[in-house]
């Protein structure tokens, strides 16, 4: 074969690679960075009460956002309560995927099934069943009042603890199924050793199992964040009045008050405070890996 062919053949691999991403990257252009090209560029129109959007190049809605204590408020809720849902979720599932991912029982494609079946069903549809769960004359306040804890309803609706609680349900089988995958590439071989050399179950699991499924939790920690922040019906469902997230907050801006400059500043704002903080909690775990890995 001569040199010219074999110059070729990579620049045909090259190619070839190109047209096949070719649609994923048209998606990706037209789907998202387009209309966030649009949205940035909403943001500096100015909003009339009367003929809505008009076309300007102003910073007067960023300098609303930035003087509103209310909406400073808003944002603090949102990363308070996503940063909750992520943790508990990370705390529930780790446990959940560590056993999945150990378990050699032929049952092991059900259990995976059982999981991933709450995904097919709308956050609407989850959200009503935590309704009639946490409602004054649902299943919680039904059981404390027959165990006589308590002698009249307890108000657990329209409350952070219900959307923290109902949100981390919708969460958790994404954090399970991510730490699941990394888990079940872990040779538990090590782990045995270190069980043989005298640690504890728990040393084992924090000196030597984490450490090694420091990529998934990042991975996982960061997906189930991301969905926490821009999480809507969970929200507006089980918080109502009772708590007010970002997400429902652009909605009543762009939707209802039609004040579509003000929305996208909002819809701006929680893009990049999202993802600041994903990379942030990412690098954070990455080091604390590398840290312990060296050590």
């Amino acid at each position: 074969m001569t040199t010219s062919a074999l110059n070729a053949a990579p620049r045909r691999r090259d190619f070839t690679g190109g047209l096949l991403a070719a649609p994923a990257i048209l998606v990706v252009l037209f789907v998202i960075v387009l209309p966030g090209v649009q949205l940035v560029r909403y943001s500096f129109n100015h909003f009339d009460s009367v003929q809505m959007m008009q076309a300007a190049f102003t910073l007067e809605n960023y300098v609303q956002f930035l003087t509103d204590p209310y909406y400073h408020a808003v944002l603090w809720t949102t990363i308070k309560v996503a940063a909750l849902c992520t943790v508990l979720s990370l705390v529930l599932g780790f446990p959940v995927a560590y056993v999945l991912a150990k378990t050699q029982s032929r049952f092991k494609s059900q259990l995976v099934m059982l999981l991933v079946f709450p995904l097919l069903v709308g956050n609407v549809v989850r959200a009503a069943g935590w309704m009639v769960m946490l409602g004054n004359a649902g299943f919680i306040n039904a059981m404390l009042m027959a165990l006589g804890v308590v002698d009249q309803p307890v108000r657990l609706l329209y409350t952070p603890f219900a959307v923290v609680a109902g949100t981390t349900a919708v969460v958790l089988p994404y954090m399970i199924l991510t730490l699941q995958s990394v888990l079940e590439g872990l040779d538990f071989s090590i782990e045995e050793a270190a069980r043989n050399l005298g640690a504890s179950f728990g040393q084992t699991l924090a000196r030597v199992v984490l450490p090694i499924a420091a990529p998934g939790v990042a991975a996982g920690t960061m997906l189930v964040f991301i969905l926490c922040m821009n999480a809507y019906a969970t929200p507006v469902l089980l918080g109502g009045t009772g708590i007010t997230m970002m997400t429902p907050a652009i909605y009543d801006q762009i939707a209802k008050a039609n004040n579509w400059p003000f929305g996208a500043v909002l819809s701006l704002v929680s893009m990049v405070v999202t993802f600041a903080l994903a990379l942030f909690s990412h690098w954070i775990i990455q080091r604390r890996y590398a840290k312990t890995m060296m050590t």
